[in-house]
């Protein structure tokens, strides 16, 4: 069985590895990833479409100069998007981001394992979690970078306001501020540090207990060696 600390510190760090599993579900989930405000020119006034979308859905609205405003109108993103390179960036972050949720199950085992056991295989401890840890941490990184490489790189926003009206014309500007599907992300990084970490401290502090009872016979008492 394993010693009580390292039982703490295993569970401490599985609640973190948990937590990371549950905020890339509602990453993945929820659909406030960017809100965009994309205005097109159109005969005789301009026009401007509101959307808020995700990787999997959202949400437009229409609004003229004048202030007509057609009603809300929601969307699915793939089938939405007809250039191969949106799609493909897009298919891109969705499988980038299920990797990481299968990374971060992983390390869940791996730290729930070693909270009730003391498994002989060293891949099954502090390395494992380590690995599982980074994996989680630098797979859901590359997916904030390409989805503001998307959006603005790409022009996502605007290929989706083409697909909710079919009369726009000459673009104009686009305006876009990230919600926080997007931002949760730093949170699961967060989380995998901090896994990171308490799992360093534990790993040091048993290093450093190894080398105490391997030291030496000459550092020793004299009183011990005489005996």
């Amino acid at each position: 069985m394993p010693s009580r600390k390292k039982t703490i510190m295993f569970a401490s760090a599985f609640c973190t590895c948990v937590g990371s599993f549950v905020v890339i579900c509602a990453a993945l989930a929820t659909p406030q990833w960017v809100s965009s405000e994309v205005r097109f020119f159109r005969t005789g006034t301009n026009l401007t479409v509101s959307l808020t979308y995700g990787l999997f859905r959202g949400t437009c609205e229409q609004l003229m100069d004048g202030g007509f405003q057609v009603s809300e109108k929601n969307f699915q993103v793939a089938d939405s998007l007809s250039s191969p390179g949106n799609r493909s960036l897009n298919v891109a972050i969705i499988v980038v981001l299920v990797l990481a949720l299968l990374s971060s199950l992983l390390s869940s085992g791996f730290t729930c394992t070693n909270a009730v056991s003391n498994p002989y295989q060293t891949f099954l401890g502090p390395v494992g979690v380590y690995t599982w840890n980074s994996v989680c941490g630098a797979l859901t990184l590359i997916a904030m970078i390409l989805f503001p490489v998307n959006v603005e790189g790409n022009s996502l926003s605007e290929e989706l306001a083409y697909g909710c009206s079919s009369s726009l014309q000459a673009h104009i500007t686009s305006r876009h501020s990230y919600g926080y599907s997007y931002w949760i992300m730093l949170l699961i990084i967060f989380l995998n540090l901090a896994s990171l970490i308490i799992i360093y401290f534990y790993d040091h502090a048993r290093y450093s207990k190894k080398k105490e009872q391997e030291r030496p016979i000459e550092n020793a008492p004299k009183d011990v060696i005489l005996f």
